[in-house]
């Protein structure tokens, strides 16, 4: 139905290893995994990182068409009160995006507001919202993250595609050229099928080194050999089969650890991402669960990481600030807003909420 004139909206933007989603609700309204305008980028508009941490430019060069397009297509005189940004990487890699988001954003949206999150921050909050519990995010990366009873948050892996990120698309894409390799070179634990499938999917395996060490969308073309491990798996492959199993296994100790963290012996969990949408590993995972965290209460997400960014951008909205408004913050370090408010642990680079200061009419959405 569309909205009364005038009446402020909130944005959502959930950036992943494979694409960036952006979506809007009205700020008046719960946020619900039903009801929300969305634009989605191509799937090969990949964020990369630099020494600097993300890359906030190719960032910025893919998400403003797409919030241009989003915000023209609002009722007229509608305003932006608050834009949340989930970013993987950003507890690890986020400075660049820190320093260089606000600016843009307040230009291209008029917003008030902005929250900075990392992407397990807001697949925490689409899944279980406000309530204690774990959320594992299984995408290109993998993530768990925990929040005790009344505190702060606690995150288990997620430290990347080189030194983590166990049993994610990423994880597993390699797992699976790897055993492709083994076989071209008649190693022990090569697939055939996996090497069939390897040669389909990018070409003469001899060439793979090539085409993929020096790209930095590198984790998510690894991921993108996933689907083929969990099919080979389906086809009868014992090597894929095992992967999966290996899988199941690193997600649960992932899982575990941040429970246990949390000091939550029992658990509400959730299992959210693209990874999970493959029954064959979801179900491996549910099953090294039950062994490793018996106590956990599985239960389906309440919605993706982009209704989590929906979310913190409606309460951020709402949130009564009490720190003093930088003139400056959107040119050089942003303001952390002191919300008492807030539902979730402010816990920067996780999570931090940031003023922005007014623009001029002429330069950007009219406000509310």
């Amino acid at each position: 139905m569309e909205q009364a004139a005038g009446e402020c909206w909130v944005v959502g933007v959930d950036v992943g290893g494979s694409g960036i989603r952006v979506g809007a609700v009205p700020a008046g309204r719960p946020a619900g995994p039903t009801g929300v305008r969305t634009v989605e980028s191509a799937a090969a508009a990949r964020v990369s990182a630099t020494a600097g941490g993300q890359d906030a430019r190719a960032l910025l060069d893919r998400l403003l068409p797409a919030l241009d397009a989003l915000v023209s297509g609002l009722p007229d005189g509608a305003g932006i009160g608050a834009v949340a940004v989930g970013a993987t990487g950003m507890a690890l890699l986020g400075r660049d995006l820190a320093a260089r988001l606000p600016g843009p954003l307040a230009r291209a949206t008029g917003a008030r507001r902005l929250v900075l999150a990392g992407d397990a921050v807001t697949a925490y909050v689409g899944a279980l919202g406000t309530a204690a519990g774990v959320v594992v995010a299984g995408g290109t990366g993998l993530v768990a993250i925990g929040r005790r009873p009344g505190g702060s948050w606690c995150r288990a892996d997620g430290w990347g595609q080189l030194l983590g990120d166990c049993g994610g698309g990423a994880w597993l894409g390699r797992a699976g050229l790897e055993a492709a390799l083994r076989a071209q070179d008649g190693r022990n634990g090569g697939s055939p099928v996996l090497l069939a499938a390897a040669e389909r999917h990018y070409g003469p395996v001899a060439g793979l080194p090539a085409a993929l060490q020096p790209r930095p969308d590198r984790a998510a073309l690894l991921a993108e050999f996933a689907p083929a491990v969990v099919a080979a798996a389906g086809e009868g492959c014992p090597v894929a089969a095992g992967l999966l199993r290996r899988a199941g296994e690193e997600i649960a100790a992932t899982a575990t650890a941040a429970a246990e963290a949390a000091g939550l012996a029992e658990p509400r969990l959730a299992l959210t991402g693209g990874l999970f949408r493959f029954d064959p590993l979801r179900r491996a995972t549910l099953d090294a669960l039950a062994v490793r965290l018996p106590a956990a209460r599985p239960g389906r997400p309440d919605g993706p990481p982009l209704l989590g960014a929906l979310r913190l951008a409606v309460a951020a909205s709402a949130a009564v600030s009490t720190s003093a408004v930088s003139t400056t913050a959107v040119s050089s370090a942003p303001v952390s807003t002191a919300a008492p408010d807030f539902p979730w642990p402010l816990d920067p680079p996780l999570l931090a909420v940031l003023d922005l200061p007014d623009r001029p009419a002429d330069d950007g959405p009219r406000r509310p």
